[in-house]
């Protein structure tokens, strides 16, 4: 029997290799540490059951990739081994806690980059350990899909969420945490991918995404681009043809600034329309009067203008994270590492860190299309 701190009793058990704490009964209020590596980003944040969110600090990695057209694997996992200890520390100090007022600690486990992922995990199972708290590993897209359960007035269960980011493009009908069913998903790129590869043809360097809407702000309607599989029933997606439709579109051009302008403009309405007629869909078919839109392309401004004025149009309600919120942080990772630690959920001592990390595989997940 192992007794841990912020847990009344629990159990362990030897499998094979591999230890597995189960827990039993969790104390009613509890502080979560939460720690994000996943990229390019060092995210902490401290969270408590019962007040919210007490404090979150954030250290971006983009000058340093920037001179490199994109994220470098081996740099970011040594930036984030440079800053994390001292990030964690420091969020502690500025929110006037202690280790010892720590009850668990929520680390994101992928997916995204091994190394990076590594970091965190490794600092968030060692700290765990010497803390005497249980840790869990948190889903990524979980993490963002639950954004904006921090806010002042969250979205009710259950819900129609749109995950998108540089690695994903997601529609998922929520009954409640972890018990998620895909609607649809992208087939190729995903949105914040063909984003960055715009942003790219386009001569605009990194992070490609917000340099190509700045840019887009300065065109004119002058190309009318195609709005991939709207024309088809199904909620899932495809940005690889509107890809190569914007390169020819470029080559034809003689490549001056408002050229780019143009292109930029006319890319970014049709990834905005394309999103919202699936959501459209996604509400109909469900029959559901809220939408939350998250991940690092929610901070979209176009795309939010679309969709907020088509959840206008179905009487429906729309939901997002603030923008701090909606690239990477580590408050998401501490929200949704709480809501299963207060649970019982737990890791065992194993470092978890998986690169790919299908939602299907989470635990509660009924996640079938």
């Amino acid at each position: 029997m192992l007794i841990f701190k912020g847990v009344e009793s629990a159990h362990w058990t030897n499998r094979t290799e591999n230890y597995t704490f189960t827990l039993l009964i969790f104390k009613k209020s509890m502080y979560v540490l939460g720690i994000e590596t996943s990229c390019d980003e060092t995210g902490i944040a401290i969270y408590h059951s019962e007040h919210g969110l007490i404090h979150h600090l954030l250290y971006s990695q983009i000058d340093m990739h920037s001179q490199y057209g994109g994220v470098v694997p081996e740099l970011a996992s040594r930036d984030h081994i440079r800053k994390c200890v001292p990030l964690i520390k420091q969020c502690l100090r500025e929110s006037q806690l202690t280790s010892g007022d720590i009850n668990g600690i929520a680390y994101t486990a992928g997916p995204g980059l091994m190394g990076a992922l590594l970091v965190g995990a490794a600092t968030a199972r060692s700290l765990a350990w010497a803390w005497n708290v249980p840790a869990i590993a948190v889903h990524h897209m979980e993490g963002h899909l639950l954004a904006p359960m921090l806010e002042e007035n969250p979205p009710a269960f259950p819900f129609v969420a749109l995950l998108i980011s540089g690695g994903h493009t997601l529609l998922v009908e929520v009954d409640g945490i972890g018990r998620y069913q895909a609607l649809g998903e992208s087939l190729d790129d995903a949105a914040g991918e063909a984003f960055d590869k715009t942003a790219k043809m386009l001569g605009l360097g990194y992070p490609g995404g917000p340099k190509l809407s700045a840019l887009a702000e300065h065109g004119i309607n002058r190309f009318k681009f195609p709005r991939p599989m709207t024309d088809r029933p199904g909620l899932d997606f495809s940005f690889s043809g509107l890809k190569t439709f914007t390169m020819n579109t470029i080559n034809a051009t003689e490549k001056t600034e408002q050229d780019k302008a143009d292109v930029a403009l006319a890319f970014q309405e049709a990834v905005a329309d394309t999103l919202t007629i699936k959501c459209r869909r996604a509400l109909q078919q469900t029959g559901l009067k809220s939408l939350i839109v998250a991940g690092g392309v929610a901070a979209n401004k176009q795309i939010r203008t679309a969709l907020t004025e088509m959840v206008a149009k179905e009487n429906a309600q729309i939901y997002y994270p603030r923008l701090q919120f909606c690239t990477d942080n580590g408050a998401m990772i501490a929200y949704a590492g709480c809501q299963r630690l207060m649970a019982g959920q737990q890791e065992g001592l194993s470092i978890v860190a998986r690169p790919r990390w299908a939602m299907s595989e989470l635990s509660g997940c009924y996640f079938k299309k």
